[in-house]
């Protein structure tokens, strides 16, 4: 018999307006509204926690800023939408370097109360809040364990403490977990914990992340799929469903498995990402597992994606993929 996800299997996007925070803007109503409109039940919102914080002291709440992300919060629940909220930058991690963290979040006692300090603010504020409607999922993406930076050991020890300080202030809350190794790596470690684990759609990476700089994609191979090089190896359908038969293995074990995060770069073609994209998604439905595109507005999403090979449909001032929506509305 097949093995039933103990999670909804919440479909939508990431909404990016703070995930940096040079370029932060507004969230927008209308963005949730579009979103249900069309059939979806998620958002993922990445969050800088320096937007929060006044005059670089981490202690130091701006009240007015939180208020931003209150209405988020709100407008998930007035249109029906599951609101999943991350710190993409954590006090001492963060995968982009957009700045570089004064102590580390793996290693340093200082940024591990810092983090249970901000997720503290979260975790009071939205008390009350039903889990049907708002998740936390703790720091996003942590990166491969290496002694220096992060060993497997120091991750396990982070996620127990701050699910357990998180629960002493609201036991209720449901608290959302990255794979390591930036999302691709399950934890069965942690099964105890009772959280959800989150899980990516960005492989193989040189379809994904072709011409992406931030990863050195300039000069990767023109994606194709079937065929897609990952760092030197060749990937298929095949090969992407044993990646995911390692998450599915969670939800045999009673572990929720979402996917946070996935989508393929503006410059990868976009036959071939709609080809790749309907395996993945096929791939894991069958696995029982939900998603949300990087991004909903965006390089990687259905609107304003800079694509230079897709027929836009105007959708009140923005270029509409439609083709790219129909394909996950299928799903």
């Amino acid at each position: 018999m097949k093995v039933k996800n103990i999670i909804p299997r919440w479909k939508g996007f990431n909404l990016t307006n703070m995930f940096l925070f040079h370029s932060a803007r507004d969230f927008e109503e209308e963005d949730f509204k579009w979103i249900s409109d069309w059939g979806f039940d998620f958002v993922r919102v990445p969050l800088c926690y320096r937007l929060w914080i006044e005059d670089d002291d981490i202690y130091k709440i701006n009240e007015r800023f939180l208020e931003k992300i209150d209405k988020v919060v709100e407008w998930g629940q007035k249109y029906n939408i599951h609101v999943s909220l991350n710190f993409h930058r954590a006090p001492g991690y963060c995968v982009n370097n957009e700045f570089i963290e004064k102590f580390n979040l793996w290693k340093d006692k200082d940024a591990l109360d810092a983090f249970c300090f901000h997720w503290g603010v979260f975790a009071k504020r939205y008390k009350g809040i039903s889990s049907k409607s708002l998740s936390f999922n703790l720091v996003n993406e942590p990166l491969h364990p290496s002694p220096e930076v992060m060993t497997r050991d120091d991750h396990n020890r982070v996620i127990r403490y701050t699910v357990e300080y998180i629960r002493k202030i609201d036991s209720e809350r449901l608290i959302i977990i990255d794979g390591i190794s930036y999302g691709n790596v399950p934890l069965p470690e942690l099964s105890d914990l009772n959280v959800v684990q989150s899980c990516r759609g960005y492989l193989p990476m040189g379809l994904t992340h072709y011409k992406a700089n931030w990863v050195g994609g300039e000069n990767w191979p023109e994606p194709k799929w079937p065929g897609a090089w990952h760092y030197g190896e060749i990937w298929d359908r095949a090969r992407l469903e044993g990646h995911y038969d390692e998450w599915a293995k969670l939800i045999s074990m009673g572990i929720g498995v979402h996917c946070g995060e996935a989508g393929a770069y503006k410059f990868t073609p976009h036959k071939v990402v709609l080809a790749w994209l309907r395996d993945l998604l096929e791939i894991l439905k069958e696995r029982d597992i939900g998603f949300a595109l990087w991004n909903f507005k965006g390089p990687f999403g259905i609107l304003d994606s800079d694509r230079e090979d897709v027929d836009y449909e105007d959708w009140y001032g923005h270029k509409l993929d439609r083709e790219m929506l129909k394909l996950l509305q299928e799903y």
